[in-house]
């Protein structure tokens, strides 16, 4: 086993050990979600969360196209100081941070989901709500895992050396470095995740695909400087002023900031938090102005459309108040760095339809990475958790079950999660959250969050998609798409006739009581289930 497998399974087994954020943030897209999420988290502290974690879910209520990841950081953390002190006896959250007795997560959790459409519409446009292939307990019951929960236990191995700093994550993907999480230790007052390795030649740029990522360059001094999407030669130009550039790497967008930074930025914008109507986000408007020269920057911004008129004043901005936050004493240190996670290191992103399902059919896989997912999730060797499968079941040993309850069938490499039914025909399909009488689901189909009470069941082909919406009412709408409909590009279309488009779905689901609906549709699923088995034993 070479050192970074060693580190893989190390920084997995760290993942488990629940040494996470001393207080959890949440930024909602809307004050339901963030209820739902208040109240969700709470229950499953113990589980994905440190059992002490104090839990702040707030919710963006900014003018426009929204306040960007940059306002939106700062402004989710300065409601969740204000929430502290409302839900844990006056708790002065900030007074902590800055004494540097406690370390904050802060997931950004917002945005429309796109192209994991139709999934989130499932979800009553919660889109960290979708479901993994693994179960929590929830008021007593198993419930399956959602990505926000997978993303609080993976990133929570960061906590212990974030003592006085806001880290701040996607709520969309799970990453695993390659190398030891326990040696990091922050060295600059902001610092960023990427994947790095040594600077490449003009060639090697161009295969690696390099061009169309968000890059983090770092000089012989360790410090670290921002590009984005540019060719070879022309991130050569941009960084000409700023040293030897010894190691490159796509960025994974995730970063941190020392206390005293964060109430610089808080300082610096207050007018612009308290009017809500302007927007920044952390790429361009912090880290690229902050590490590039001011030629280099406006070159930079040019390119993506954005006048210098405009971010040539935003660049002197920006560095007249690190010049401030300098003459202090707080101000002293590094300014921005990177992070490393290694070459190869594993990368579960549920951003598209396409990839939510290529990563949880893998927990069906024999391989190294396959192995350390299951881990991740908390799947048994036996690959079987809650599950009540009849013996005439014809199940092969790789399937992943949990919560599930099949009287009869052939399961073949498939993920079922939270399903009851009384026959099921799967092979290499993803269901989840599915009650029916009879469920036949072809290779590559996904089956998410269905009711059916029809004798005939459910059938579906290869690489096809079904998902239930429900409202409060109960009443159920039938959403079909496949891997070929990218959500991206169907988004205002109908795919079929009769059925509405994502986007209506989604302006439909705008102002829904998510934890409303859930409660409907899990009763919906539990009245189908005693129907269907009350007579029966297994």
């Amino acid at each position: 086993m070479t050192s970074g497998q060693t580190n893989l399974a190390a920084n997995v087994a760290a993942m488990s050990g629940l040494e996470g954020f001393d207080a959890v943030i949440v930024c909602c897209s809307g004050e339901k979600q963030a209820e739902y999420w208040q109240s969700r988290l709470m229950t499953v502290r113990g589980q994905v969360l440190p059992a002490t974690c104090k839990v702040l879910a707030v919710f963006e209520d900014w003018a426009g196209d929204g306040a960007g990841n940059g306002f939106g950081t700062l402004y989710a953390y300065q409601n969740a100081m204000t929430k502290a002190k409302s839900l844990y006896n006056g708790y002065d959250l900030h007074a902590d941070m800055l004494a540097k007795k406690v370390s904050v997560g802060l997931y950004h959790t917002a945005g429309k989901g796109t192209r994991l459409a139709p999934l989130p519409g499932a979800e009553n446009n919660n889109k960290p709500g979708v479901k993994l292939p693994a179960t929590l307990s929830v008021g007593g019951e198993q419930v399956p895992m959602t990505i926000l929960e997978a993303v609080l236990k993976q990133t929570g191995v960061y906590a212990p050396m974030r003592k006085g700093r806001l880290s701040v994550f996607w709520g969309d993907q799970v990453f695993v470095p390659t190398v030891p999480v326990a040696a990091y230790t922050p060295t600059h007052h902001a610092d960023i995740l990427c994947s790095l390795g040594p600077m490449p030649s003009a060639e090697e740029w161009e295969a690696k695909g390099l061009d169309k990522y968000g890059l983090i360059a770092v000089n012989a001094d360790g410090e670290a400087a921002q590009i984005e999407k540019v060719k070879h030669a022309t991130a050569r130009a941009l960084l000409a002023d700023f040293g030897e550039v010894t190691r490159v790497g796509v960025s994974l967008g995730s970063f941190s900031l020392s206390a005293y930074l964060l109430v610089a930025f808080l300082d610096e914008f207050q007018k612009e938090l308290t009017e809500k109507t302007a927007k920044l986000d952390t790429d361009p408007g912090m880290w690229m102005a902050l590490t590039l020269s001011k030629d280099s920057y406006i070159q930079l911004l040019e390119a993506k459309k954005t006048p210098a008129a405009e971010s040539g004043p935003h660049f002197d901005r920006m560095h007249a108040m690190v010049a401030r936050f300098r003459a202090t004493t707080e101000g002293a240190g590094g300014l921005f760095g990177a992070v490393d996670i290694g070459q190869g290191a594993y990368w579960w992103d549920y951003g598209q339809l396409k990839l939510y399902f290529a990563n949880n059919i893998s927990v069906t896989h024999t391989d190294e990475e396959s192995r350390l997912y299951r881990a991740f999730l908390g799947v048994p060797e036996s690959r079987r958790t809650h599950a009540k499968i009849a013996e005439v079941v014809d199940v092969d040993p790789w399937s992943v079950i949990s919560a599930a309850r099949v009287d009869g069938g052939t399961i073949k490499q498939s993920v079922l999660t939270n399903v009851s039914a009384v026959s099921v025909e799967a092979e290499g399909a993803v269901l989840v959250n599915v009650t029916a009488r009879k469920v036949v689901a072809g290779r590559g189909a996904v089956l998410y969050n269905v009711v059916d009470e029809s004798e005939e069941g459910l059938v579906l082909g290869p690489k096809e998609v079904l998902v239930g919406v429900f409202d409060a009412h109960g009443k159920q709408q039938l959403m079909t798409s496949s891997f070929e409909k990218d959500g991206g590009v169907w988004w205002k279309k109908e795919i079929r006739d009769g059925q509405p488009s994502f986007e209506a779905v989604y302006l439909a689901n705008r102002d829904v009581d998510v934890a409303l609906v859930e409660a409907t549709a899990h009763d919906m699923h539990a009245t189908l289930r005693n129907a269907m088995f009350s007579n029966k034993q297994v």
